[in-house]
């Protein structure tokens, strides 16, 4: 939850036409929100939409997690947590994944 919020906050720095956080604080309710809909809301959808993330050799599943972000600017407030278009919610999970696989990855190496 760390990772996302200060994730969050980086790539609305570094991507400012395409997302946009409003603060530090809406950062860390995004990244709870974020969390509770991959919990609750993200297993439904791939069950749901397996036989086309077959179909695309498991690329369909970065749509899906765009489709979580996008949602999360629902909940949260697109005036506060906003994406300019689904493909800017995907690009950003994209970088999400890369960045939480790094710091993951770079946390198991200690072990």
């Amino acid at each position: 939850m760390i990772i996302n919020t200060l994730a969050f906050i980086s790539l609305s720095v570094l991507f400012p036409s395409m997302f946009y956080v409003n603060s530090f604080v809406i950062a860390i309710v995004a990244s709870i929100v974020l969390s509770a809909l991959n919990f609750l809301v993200k297993p439904i959808l791939h069950i749901l939409s397996l036989p086309i993330t077959l179909i695309t050799f498991g690329l369909f599943s970065f749509v899906i997690n765009g489709m979580m972000l996008k949602l999360t600017s629902v909940i949260v407030g697109e005036q506060n947590f906003a994406f300019s278009s689904l493909g800017a919610a995907i690009f950003i999970s994209l970088l999400l994944s890369m960045i939480n696989s790094i710091v993951i990855n770079k946390h198991m190496d200690r072990y």
